[in-house]
C-alpha cells in the first residue's frame, strides 16, 4: 500500500491525513508535540470565517504598520529588528499588492468549499466541537471605515459569499449584548464558530480509527530522498541526536506550519512562511449572569482587529492582533490587556476575573494564500502557509493536496481473497 508521511499534526496535517486515509493510503503523521493540535491549532479565534477572507496586501496595511510601530498595544505590531527572512517576506508582501483583488476573491471561493468539507467531516465522524451556526457580525464605528468595508464586501460577494449591510439598530437585534456605539456593519449568516482544538483532536481520533498512525513527541531532523521514496529521520523529543530513527515513505506532505520553510529548504523548495504571532484569551463564564451577558453571535471589530467566538455555554474566546517578531512565543501582558479591555468595553457584564491567555504563530506567506500541491521533486507536497485562515481553509486544501498526490501516486488497491 502506498505510504504517505505527513509532517505536522495541526489542523492542516490532520485534515490532510483524513483525506488521504479516505482514498486508501497508508498514512503516518509525525509531530513534535505529544498530542495533535497543540500549537497554532490550540486556541485561535474560533471562526470559520469566509467573511474574513480579504488578504492583507494593501498599501493601507503597510502605512498602518509604520504608524503603529511605536505603540506596544497596536493591533499590528512590527518589531523593528530586521532579518533577511523578514525583509524578503515584506518585499514580497508589497509586490503582491498588485494581486489584492484576485487573491481575495480566490480566498473566498476556497473558504466556501472548505466549510462544506469540514461540516461533512464532523457529521461523518460525530465530532462535537462547540459548533455555532449563528453567523459573523462585522461592525464599524465611523462612516469612512464602513465605506471602505463596502468596497471589500463587493469582492466577497463576487467570490460567492452571502453578506449584507446592517444598521446600528439591526446590529443590536442580531447581538443584543453589545454595549458600544456603531455606524453600521455587515452580517454573514452562513459563517460559523467552534473550538478548533476539539475539532482537530476529534478528527485525529477518527483518522486513527481509519488506520492512520500518529508518531507524537517526534522531532524531525531531516527529510531526504531514499530507496524509491523519502527517508524521514526523527528522534523522540528530549532524546540525544544519536538516537534517531528513520521512517520510509513513498511521498511526504509538509503541513508543519511555521516550520515548513525549514523543511522545504531540505527538499529544494522555497516556501517563505513567516511566523505572525496572534493572541487570544478564553473568558470563563462561570455564573448565569456572565453567560447571559456574553455574545452568542461571533463578532469581528475591524478597527481593533479583534474577533470573538462563543464556545459552548461557559467559554468566550476573544482573539486578535498580529505581531511580526520572529519565532518569539512569549505571552506579553501589554498585548493581552487590550483584549481584556475590549471585552469589558463591549460586554460590561461579563466577568473577566477568570481569563486564560494564549499566543500562537500563524504561518503566513507573503501573498496570504496557502502553498498547496507538489514541490519541485516528485513525491514532495505541501499544505501549509494558511495564515489567519488555517481552520477556515483546511477542509478544501486537504482535498486539493490529496488530489495532487493521487495524480502522482495512486494508492495501491487492497486485494481481498477470493471466496471459497
Amino acid at each position: 500500500m502506498t505510504h504517505i508521511a505527513v509532517i505536522g499534526a495541526g489542523i492542516t496535517g490532520v485534515t490532510t491525513a483524513y483525506a488521504l486515509a479516505q482514498r486508501g493510503y497508508r498514512v503516518t503523521v509525525l509531530d513534535r508535540q505529544r498530542y495533535a493540535a497543540m500549537e497554532t491549532s490550540f486556541a485561535n479565534g474560533g471562526q470559520l470565517s469566509a467573511c474574513n477572507a480579504e488578504v492583507w496586501n494593501k498599501l493601507s496595511t503597510v502605512m498602518q504598520g509604520l504608524r503603529w510601530m511605536t505603540r506596544r498595544d497596536a493591533p499590528l505590531l512590527m518589531n523593528p529588528k530586521l532579518s533577511w527572512h523578514k525583509l524578503s517576506w515584506m518585499a514580497e508582501f508589497v509586490r503582491e499588492i498588485a494581486h489584492y483583488r484576485e487573491n481575495t476573491v480566490e480566498t473566498v471561493r476556497l473558504a466556501l468549499k472548505a466549510r462544506e468539507a469540514l461540516f461533512a467531516m464532523a457529521e461523518a465522524e460525530g465530532i462535537d466541537f462547540d459548533l455555532k451556526t449563528r453567523g459573523i457580525l462585522h461592525f464599524y464605528r465611523d462612516r469612512a471605515s464602513f465605506e471602505k468595508a463596502t468596497a471589500v464586501n463587493a469582492l466577497l460577494r463576487e467570490g460567492g459569499l452571502e453578506r449584507y449591510a446592517v444598521t446600528p439598530e439591526e446590529i443590536r437585534a442580531i447581538e443584543p449584548t453589545l454595549a458600544g456605539r456603531y455606524h453600521g456593519g455587515f452580517f454573514t449568516p452562513s459563517d460559523a464558530t467552534g473550538d478548533i482544538h476539539k475539532f482537530t483532536r476529534g478528527l485525529a481520533a477518527a483518522c486513527a480509527r481509519r488506520g492512520v498512525r500518529f508518531v507524537q513527541d517526534a522531532s524531525v531532523e531531516t527529510i531526504a530522498p531514499g530507496e524509491g521514496g523519502y527517508a524521514v529521520r526523527w528522534r523522540d523529543a528530549g532524546q540525544p541526536a544519536g538516537d534517531a530513527r528513520v521512517l520510509r515513505a513513498d511521498a511526504v506532505v509538509i503541513c508543519a506550519g511555521c516550520a515548513s520553510r525549514h523543511f522545504a529548504a531540505m527538499l529544494g523548495d522555497r516556501v517563505n512562511v513567516y511566523p505572525v504571532k496572534g493572541y487570544s484569551i478564553t473568558v470563563n463564564l462561570l455564573t448565569p449572569e456572565a453567560q447571559k451577558a456574553a455574545p452568542e453571535v461571533s463578532i469581528l471589530d475591524e478597527a481593533a482587529k479583534i474577533v470573538t467566538s462563543r464556545l459552548g455555554d461557559e467559554r468566550l474566546r476573544v482573539a486578535g492582533t498580529a505581531e511580526f517578531n520572529g519565532f518569539n512565543r512569549d505571552i506579553r501582558h501589554d498585548r493581552i490587556q487590550p483584549l481584556v479591555d475590549w471585552t469589558r468595553e463591549q460586554f460590561p457584564l461579563v466577568d473577566t476575573d477568570r481569563v486564560v491567555a494564549w499566543s500562537g504563530l500563524r504561518p503566513m506567506l507573503p501573498n496570504m494564500l496557502p502553498k498547496v500541491g507538489r514541490g519541485r521533486r516528485p513525491g514532495v507536497f505541501y499544505n501549509t502557509g494558511h495564515g489567519h485562515l488555517g481552520w477556515t481553509l483546511s477542509g478544501a486544501t486537504a482535498e486539493l493536496v490529496a488530489g495532487a498526490i493521487a495524480a502522482e501516486h495512486a494508492p495501491e488497491p487492497t486485494v481481498l481473497p477470493l471466496a471459497a
